[in-house]
Parts: structure tokens; sequence; C-alpha cells
């Protein structure tokens, strides 16, 4: 596997920085995420996510359906009371 080639392209974060990650003991998608930031960017790991997890079960030998994707949360943004009331 290539070390250069770009994993996650938000955040410019390459496969040798994942399995880096995985190295220092990352076995999650969250955990390679807290690591390097891979899922941080712009699409929230829409792209690289399977990637990411891919590359983890290729490492570690396990199977896919045992590696648990990142949570996801909805931006948080305040917004006025009133647009929950009906008018």
């Amino acid at each position: 596997m290539d070390r250069n080639v770009i994993i996650c392209r938000c955040m410019e974060i390459t496969c040798g920085d994942v399995l880096d990650a995985i190295d220092e003991g990352a076995c999650t998608v969250a955990g390679v995420k807290k690591r390097v930031g891979s899922g941080m960017g712009i699409c929230q790991g829409k792209y690289c996510e399977k990637l990411v997890a891919m590359i983890i079960a290729e490492k570690t030998g396990k199977p896919m359906s045992e590696i648990l994707p990142d949570t996801k949360r909805a931006p948080v943004r305040p917004i006025e009371a009133s647009v929950f009331l009906e008018n």
C-alpha cells in the first residue's frame, strides 16, 4: 500500500498517516479520527470513512463487520427559540 496516497481529501491525510495511527493503537475509525483528524473536513467522513475502515481491516486482520463506524453528529449552531414556536 502506497503511504503517500491521500485517503482524506478534505484534511489531506495520507495512507501513511492512517497506518501510523493504527501502529499507535487506533483500532476503530473514531480512534484514527482522534489521532490524525480524518473525517473532520467538510465532507464529515463521507468519502474517507470507508477507506479508513478498509485500511484498519487490512492492517489488523479484523473483518469489516467488526470495525465500528464513527459516530455521526449534526453540526451545532445557535438558533433562536422562536424557530420552534408555531405562529
